[in-house]
């Protein structure tokens, strides 16, 4: 075999470029045609397969690794990892389900606004569940703290984002602290999330005693090159018989310490009573993704003082359906008289669109709450094509005036309300693992009625006279951005 010395070598190449550009060429272009291919059979929309066979097949050489990296609509392994030769889960699932309370005849569960919601989870609504709103981080960090200060046995955690800042600082010391006390605590974060989260952070959390991982989301063969999966999830619990969860992440901004957003406005919920459990369950699957095992722990629902019927809704990218997707649109669908939803993201596909206006038709009062200030400006560019068609059919749009608008809570009826970690775009209907948790209630629906009223007085309307007005460069450039909304 012939030896080139690394001059030889270069002298070889630059002699041959043109040839080696045209190989390189017609390998992209071949391998642009089979991704392209595949992402028609694959991708779960009609509007992504279209965008990545544009790109792949426009632009191969950029495209196809991104498509390679971000492009799989399925989290591979997580459904298998938690039942393959480990019957713990299912086990779990099983016992709760067989004592989960069941409300009887007049129920959530008869309710044909909800009976579908129970199909996309693993357990069915609960009832003697106590819960209220927890507006801003400030109460809400308030809350969460007081329960881990107090808490006797675990507490388990589980943050998209953790900043090494005051509050995530003060967290750490409390955590600590509470190891110390001899507390097991199991902490889940999510690495895309707490990218710029230092090194000697976790390691003193680990050196202390607390057990904290990474979901691990690029794990296993299937998932190596992937980093378009997230866990989105917040969730705080302790000994089992207290949930907190929300749009909250562990940052200072959420505290109205943002250098530009501010104030960050957001709302998280705290539960006690059997659907503790429900959101534990959640918790230990995504635990056992990243660990491979299963800590001990509290699995005895108990009622409280209290009447709430709850729904704990986990939905993520290893469900056999789209079923944070199919969980707005049966809350579009099924809404009677009013459907009130706030998000700081707005970039829903075609069928939550058509939704929507078919929910405005018929007579129902559609708000959509969304911040004046966002903090991804494609994701508003992409978001005004969906404005713009929705608005036509008489859905009212207001923008939150008042700092950075985050919270992700939706208000149907007279009786239905929901908080939780899911926006309105791709990224959560289809590849983020999401939780909420859906309250059948009067009574805490009117508490979220008075919340939103309180924000709405803080938004500006959008009219249609203004959307009239706007330029055909931005009603250009947002159609280009929407189009390409399911790579985001």
């Amino acid at each position: 075999m012939t030896q080139y010395t690394p001059e030889e070598l270069w002298i070889w190449i630059s002699d041959n470029s043109a040839g080696i550009g045209a190989l390189l060429a017609a390998v992209f272009a071949a391998l642009g045609v089979l991704s392209a291919l595949e992402a028609i059979l694959k991708t779960r929309t009609a509007q992504g397969a279209v965008a990545w066979a544009i790109v792949l097949i426009g632009f191969p050489p950029i495209f196809v690794p991104l498509y390679w990296i971000f492009g799989r609509s399925k989290f591979r392994g997580y459904a298998l990892a938690k039942r393959h030769n480990h019957l713990q889960i299912d086990e779990i699932a099983n016992n709760l389900l067989s004592g989960f309370p069941s409300f009887g005849a007049e129920t959530s569960s008869n309710d044909s606004r909800l009976i579908a919601l129970e199909q996309l989870t693993t357990l069915p609504f609960s009832t003697g569940n106590n819960c209220h709103l927890l507006i801003n981080g400030r109460q809400a960090f308030s809350d969460m703290f007081s329960h881990i200060d107090a808490a006797k046995d675990y507490v388990l955690l589980e943050f998209y984002i953790i900043r090494d800042d005051q509050i995530g600082r003060d967290l750490a010391d409390l955590l600590i602290k509470k190891a110390q006390q001899g507390l097991s605590i199991y902490f889940v974060y999510d690495e895309i999330g707490c990218l710029k989260l230092p090194n000697h952070y976790l390691q003193k959390l680990r050196t202390e005693g607390v057990n904290i991982t990474p979901f691990n989301s690029t794990k296993g063969l299937g998932n190596r090159l992937q980093l378009n999966f997230r866990n989105h999830r917040k969730i705080v619990i302790c000994d089992g018989d207290y949930a907190f969860v929300g749009g909250m992440n562990m940052g200072d901004e959420y505290r109205d310490m943002h250098p530009i957003l501010t104030p960050w406005r957001d709302t998280g919920i705290a539960i006690t009573g059997p659907a503790v459990q429900a959101v534990q369950l959640a918790f230990a699957e995504d635990w056992f993704w990243a660990k491979e095992s299963l800590p001990r722990l509290n699995w005895q629902p108990s009622a409280v003082d209290a009447s709430i019927n709850t729904l704990v809704l986990a939905t993520g990218p290893a469900d056999n359906t789209d079923s944070c997707a199919l969980y707005f649109l049966n809350m579009i669908h099924q809404a009677r008289s009013r459907l009130w939803i706030v998000s700081p993201y707005f970039v829903p596909d075609a069928p939550v669109i058509y939704a929507l206006q078919l929910a405005a038709m018929r007579g129902v009062d559609v708000r959509i709450m969304l911040p004046e200030k966002p903090d991804k400006l494609i994701i508003k560019l992409s978001s005004y094509t969906a404005v713009k068609e929705t608005l036509a059919r008489g859905v009212q749009f207001y923008y939150y005036q008042d700092g950075f608008l985050h919270q992700k809570v939706m208000l149907v009826d007279d009786d239905i309300s929901v908080v939780g970690s899911a926006n309105m775009d791709n990224r959560s209907f289809r590849l983020n693992f999401e939780l909420c948790m859906i309250n059948h209630s009067v009574e805490f629906a009117r508490d979220m009625e008075s919340m939103l009223n309180d924000d709405f007085k803080k938004c500006k309307q959008l009219l249609p006279r203004e959307v009239a007005k706007w330029s055909l460069a931005r009603r250009i450039f947002s159609r280009c951005a929407y189009l390409f909304a399911p790579l985001q």
